[in-house]
């Protein structure tokens, strides 16, 4: 379940600091939400793909490490990135 071009570049676009950033943390976790909403939302219909739910579970903690990064350095910026991307604290 990979993202098309086109919605990574999407998703690194609405979080990156300037033009060259593909890296940062604030890119990772906008990424990682976009993986995690495409595969969510293949769970929803094949309920017995567990190889997928583990990668999926995988995914969700290491956005959860990005994030607590992000708090510890930065608390304004994460206050921004979860509202941004919609994600709850």
């Amino acid at each position: 379940m990979t993202l098309t071009k086109r919605v990574k570049t999407a998703a690194i676009k609405k979080a990156q600091k300037n033009d060259k950033d593909t890296g940062s943390a604030e890119v990772q976790v906008s990424v990682l939400s976009k993986q995690i909403e495409k595969l969510a939302s293949h769970l929803k219909s094949n309920h017995k793909d567990n190889h997928s739910r583990k990668g999926l579970l995988q995914m969700v903690a290491d956005r959860r490490k990005h994030l607590k990064y992000l708090e510890k350095k930065d608390s304004n910026t994460y206050t921004e990135l979860v509202k941004a991307l919609g994600l709850k604290k």
